[in-house]
């Protein structure tokens, strides 16, 4: 069980490999859906290392690394390739801030203390920027929309993003959300993979995706403000 943690982060370095891996191949679908994936793994990696009490330095920093590939690395090159598939300058420029930006909030959380992130994070977190570029081109790869208008808004979307992520605006971390939902918790969960599989089977996962993540990105901060006043 020591090990169980970490190993749930290479799992979840795994699948921002295999995203990196599918989208050269030019499957841009299952290569999204890795990168959600890797966004599930994280979720569970650092609630396991707290409930089997074996959180650690170590574990702290091969987690960051591997946000680094998972949501910095991989979605960039993803949204990069799919919509562009050529050079563009402007969104070269774009991506780089953004994943500059993603290094810049790693680097910042893990130098914070635990009792500075408690029920929320500063800043958004890399997960949740790089699920919602992730679920972008998943809403995008279903839908008939002027090539120019799907440029303008990945490129505002991206620097949007960037500047959330080293923004000091809060945002609810696991525990928070747990003491937010409380007792509905479990049954919120269930719900939302249960709503998943049924947009799955009519094609509307990324759609479903984008609005989760763009739910949290949205109300999360005033959740926490609200907590904080409890």
């Amino acid at each position: 069980m020591s090990q169980l943690a970490n190993l749930l982060t290479i799992l979840s370095l795994f699948c921002g490999f295999c995203s990196v891996l599918l989208y050269l191949a030019g499957e841009f679908t299952f290569s999204a859906y890795a990168i959600i994936l890797s966004v599930v793994l994280d979720g569970f990696d650092g609630q396991v290392a707290r409930k089997t009490q074996t959180s650690s330095e170590f574990g702290k920093e091969l987690d960051s690394l591997v946000d680094v590939v998972s949501f910095g690395i991989a979605p960039v090159f993803l949204g990069y390739i799919f919509i562009y598939r050529k050079f563009y300058f402007l969104a070269i420029a774009a991506l780089f801030i953004y994943l500059l930006c993603a290094i810049i909030r790693l680097a910042r959380y893990n130098i914070a203390t635990e009792a500075y992130q408690d029920n929320c994070f500063n800043g958004l977190p890399t997960t949740v920027s790089g699920g919602i570029l992730a679920s972008f081109v998943l809403v995008y790869r279903h839908k008939d929309i002027p090539a120019q208008s799907v440029n303008t808004s990945f490129i505002l979307l991206v620097l949007i993003l960037a500047c959330l992520m080293v923004s000091r605006i809060r945002y609810l971390n696991l525990d928070g959300l747990k003491k937010a939902l409380g007792n509905i918790l479990k049954p919120v969960i269930l719900a939302l993979f249960l709503i998943f599989f049924l947009a799955l089977y009519f094609n509307k996962a990324g759609i479903l995706l984008f609005s989760i993540f763009l739910i949290y990105l949205i109300f999360s901060p005033f959740v926490v403000k609200r907590l904080n006043n409890v």
